[in-house]
C-alpha cells in the first residue's frame, strides 16, 4: 500500500475513535477505490483499528489482489451484505459505522439481520467524503488531465457542428473522442441541446437537427484514472444578435465574479450570491434556475455545494465547478462551466472559457 492511502486509512481510524466505534464499513465504489485502489463493481471495505479487509466475489479474485495491495482480501459467495454481516461477527465488531447514503433501507435491514443485532450499526454520511473534499497534488494533476482531455474532445467535435447534424450524433462523437484520448468512460450522460431545447438545463441529446441562428449547449465530462471533469460550452450557429452576445457576456462575467470570490475560507453560499448579483445587474437573474457549482472528484457531484444558503467554508485543495447559466423559454440557454482548484491565492482554472460567444 502506498503512503497516501495509508494516511487515508489512518484518518478513518482516528474518526472511528472519535465516534466510539471499532469498525467502519463502506460499499461505495468511490470510497473503496479512494482507500484501497480497488476498482471492481462489487465489494465491501471493512476498516478495523489494526487491520482492514476487502470482501468481494470470485470474479475479482485476481484483480482485487493486484489493485488492493496491503489489504486482506476475502473472497465471498452469495449475498455480499450477508457475507459482511457474518464476517463482522467473526472478527468481533461491536460498533460499526456504515454509510447511510450508500445503503438502501432494505440493504440496511439485511445487514442488521445478518449481524443478528449483535453489532450496533452507526449511520454516517461524511466519514470518507470529508477527507475526499481536499485533493492532494497528485489528484489535482489527474483532474487537470481529465479536464483537458474533455476540452480537447469537444474542440475536435466543434469542427462538425453545423446545421443538419443531429444532437445525438454530436454527443456520440464527443464520447468517442474522449475514449480515444484515454477516458475510461464519461463522467455523466453527455448533453447536447440546441435551439429552444437549450433552455432545458439537463436536456438529453435528441434526434433534433441543428439549425442556423440558434444556440447550442454542450455539457460533458470524462473520467480519467478514476477522476471526473465537468465542463459546459455554448456556441451560436450563425451571427448572433447583439442581445444574445450581451447575455453570453453577462453569464461569463457571473462566472468570473464567482471565481474571484473563491478562496480558502470563502463561504459557499456567498460565492453563489456573487454570480447571482452579477446576473441581477444585467437583468437576467430570473432565468438562473440552478446553483452556481459543486465539488467534483471521484464523483462528478461532491461537496462543497456552491448554492444558496450553504454555510460550508472552502479550503485549499477543494476542486469545484463554477457554472452559471440562463434559460429563456422559447429562445434557448447559455451556460458556461469550468473546473477550478482552490489554492492559497484563490481559484486556479483547470479549464477556461472564452469571454465572447463563439459563432460558427
Amino acid at each position: 500500500m502506498d503512503e497516501l492511502r495509508r494516511r487515508r486509512i489512518q484518518h478513518v481510524r482516528a474518526r472511528l475513535k472519535e465516534l466510539g466505534a471499532d469498525t467502519f464499513l463502506t460499499t461505495q465504489p468511490a470510497n473503496i477505490f479512494y482507500l484501497s485502489g480497488f476498482t471492481g463493481s462489487s465489494g465491501a471495505l471493512v476498516v478495523r483499528p489494526a487491520a482492514f479487509y476487502l470482501l468481494t466475489d470470485s470474479r475479482y479474485a485476481v484483480q482485487s489482489r493486484q489493485e488492493a495491495q496491503g489489504v486482506r482480501v476475502q473472497i465471498t459467495s452469495g449475498s455480499l451484505l450477508a457475507a459482511v454481516g457474518e464476517f463482522a461477527r467473526r472478527i468481533g465488531a461491536r460498533r460499526m459505522v456504515v454509510e447511510a447514503h450508500s445503503l438502501t433501507l432494505a440493504q440496511f435491514d439485511e445487514l442488521r439481520r445478518h449481524t443478528r443485532s449483535r453489532i450496533r450499526l452507526i449511520p454516517s454520511n461524511t466519514l470518507v467524503e470529508e477527507l475526499r473534499q481536499t485533493k492532494d497534488r497528485v489528484e489535482v494533476l489527474q483532474m487537470r488531465k481529465s479536464a483537458q482531455l474533455a476540452l480537447a474532445a469537444w474542440e475536435e467535435v466543434l469542427t462538425r457542428v453545423r446545421p443538419g447534424v443531429r444532437e445525438i450524433e454530436l454527443a456520440a462523437e464527443i464520447e468517442y473522442q474522449m475514449r480515444q484520448r484515454g477516458a475510461s468512460k464519461t463522467a455523466f450522460d453527455t448533453i447536447v441541446a440546441s435551439g429552444s431545447r437549450a433552455a432545458l438545463p439537463h436536456a438529453r441529446p435528441s434526434l433534433k437537427k441543428l439549425r442556423r441562428n440558434e444556440l447550442v449547449v454542450f455539457d460533458l465530462g470524462a473520467i480519467l484514472q478514476g477522476y471526473c471533469s465537468d465542463l459546459t460550452r455554448t456556441v451560436f450557429l450563425g451571427r448572433a444578435r447583439a442581445k444574445l452576445r450581451g447575455w453570453y457576456r453577462a453569464v461569463w462575467q457571473a462566472q468570473q465574479a464567482a471565481r474571484n470570490a473563491t478562496r480558502p475560507g470563502a463561504i459557499a453560499g456567498e460565492i453563489d450570491a456573487q454570480a447571482r448579483r452579477t446576473l441581477e445587474q444585467a437583468g437576467l437573474s430570473q432565468w438562473f434556475t440552478h446553483s452556481t457549482g459543486h465539488g467534483v472528484g471521484l464523483e462528478v457531484h461532491e461537496n462543497p455545494k456552491l448554492a444558496r444558503g450553504q454555510k460550508a467554508r472552502l479550503a485549499s485543495g477543494n476542486v469545484v465547478t463554477i457554472e452559471p447559466g440562463i434559460y429563456v423559454p422559447g429562445v434557448g440557454g447559455i451556460r458556461i462551466e469550468d473546473d477550478f482548484v482552490v489554492t492559497a491565492s484563490g481559484a486556479e482554472a483547470l479549464t477556461s472559457s472564452p469571454a465572447e460567444l463563439l459563432e460558427l
